[in-house]
């Protein structure tokens, strides 16, 4: 098959403190995919600046295996987002990710290559077809994989039902398949994005067993199953009505659905500091409204600073730049403030609207201007260290 690429085949392999395995995960997919694409294929090897120096491991072994590339991410973190970096550079026109810690077995990749052959445009290895299975799983890790699965299709099912093991780490892509669409994922779980951005036709799967780890320690937390939901959550919101609203728009749909669910968060902080403040502390009502108000503000701040914005935020983590967007957040919002308070004598004094129809009308205007404003102000990114 032709290709306008210099090579067929660019595997990524994401890794964090996995010392003990590179070497021989680099050995075993280089001597079989010397067999079946001499010259014609490249291990992209990103690591996110392991502890135990993972990366300069690999990168000695570069002189041995020079289809290998190294990549150490010093100040990014995560397995998806690591993928897609190593996606960014690759020259091959069929894509593939595989864990570096052995658990995906390497002689699957060439059932996988030849499914992608015969006209596949995603091939994907899965523990749920005939020929798989999860080795020596706890129960409780079975339980936990199927419900993280059931709750997928619950959210998103029209695309995680299109593959028997969704929460696969191990697949291959064609790149056509994925040219021109922004992946951004959360968490871990690539293929879910790729299923639900991607322009996937025709998909096929290939039994494998996961392998229990010879080396290193399992990196499942319940960190990355929150990360799995919220990734559920944004792809649910950008692929709905909305989403392609938003899209037509250049509207952030499913920052904005975050920005508003922090926001009513901070709505229940602010009215519980006001009651504590206030009826329990006995202190004034002006004093206490206040305070409530600034305690709602950080409320907001920190959670808009880790969730909503979170990916612009990572850019910029330097102490001296938080304190920075920290007070940008609360100048925004204290101008908010009395536009809402304008907003609201207008529609009620000047139109004759009814007074909380009046008041619902100013905090959907301010609930924008205070997003719109803080997305362009204070998570502006304009400088990366």
């Amino acid at each position: 098959m032709n290709s306008i690429y210099p090579i067929r085949f660019s595997l990524v392999i994401p890794t964090y403190n996995e010392s003990g395995n590179i070497e021989r995960i680099i050995q075993q997919l280089s001597a079989m995919l010397d067999e079946v694409l001499p010259h014609n294929y490249e291990l992209i090897v990103v690591d996110d600046d392991s502890p135990d120096r993972t990366w300069e491991l690999a990168a000695a072994l570069i002189p041995e295996y020079p289809c290998l590339r190294v990549m150490r991410r010093e100040t990014e973190r995560g397995l998806a987002t690591a993928v897609i970096r190593g996606w960014q550079v690759a020259q091959g026109d069929v894509l593939g990710v595989i864990d570096g810690d052995l658990q995906h077995p390497p002689d699957t990749l060439l059932r996988l290559l030849s499914e992608l052959e015969n006209g596949a445009d995603l091939a994907v290895a899965s523990r749920h077809v005939e020929g798989g299975g999860v080795s020596t799983w706890s129960v409780t890790r079975r339980f936990l994989s199927r419900g993280a699965q059931l709750l997928g299709l619950m959210i998103l099912p029209r695309v995680v039902s299109r593959v028997s093991d969704p929460m696969s780490g191990y697949f291959l892509v064609r790149r056509g398949a994925i040219a021109g669409q922004t992946l951004n994922p959360v968490g871990y779980k690539i293929l879910i994005e790729v299923l639900g951005r991607g322009a996937i036709d025709q998909i096929a799967e290939v039994g494998y067993v996961f392998q229990e780890r010879e080396e290193g320690e399992s990196k499942v937390t319940w960190k990355q199953y929150m990360d799995y939901v919220h990734h559920l959550l944004r792809l649910r919101v950008d692929s709905g009505r909305l989403g392609r609203w938003g899209e037509r728009l250049h509207f952030p749909v499913g920052r904005f659905f975050r920005f508003g669910l922090v926001g009513i968060s901070g709505l229940a902080v602010d009215m519980a500091s006001l009651y504590i403040l206030y009826d329990v502390l006995g202190m004034g009502l002006t004093r206490s409204a206040i305070l409530a108000a600034e305690i709602a503000i950080i409320n907001n701040f920190f959670w808009n600073d880790r969730w909503t914005f979170g990916d612009l935020a990572k850019q910029q983590s330097q102490r001296g730049m938080v304190i920075k967007r920290f007070l940008k957040f609360n100048i925004v919002c204290l101008m908010g403030l009395v536009l809402k308070v304008l907003l609201l004598n207008l529609f009620f004094n000047g139109f004759h609207i009814n007074a909380y129809l009046a008041n619902l009308m100013a905090i959907t205007i301010v609930t924008f201007w205070n997003f719109w404003i803080n997305l362009k102000l204070s998570w502006r990114v304009t400088q990366v260290r």
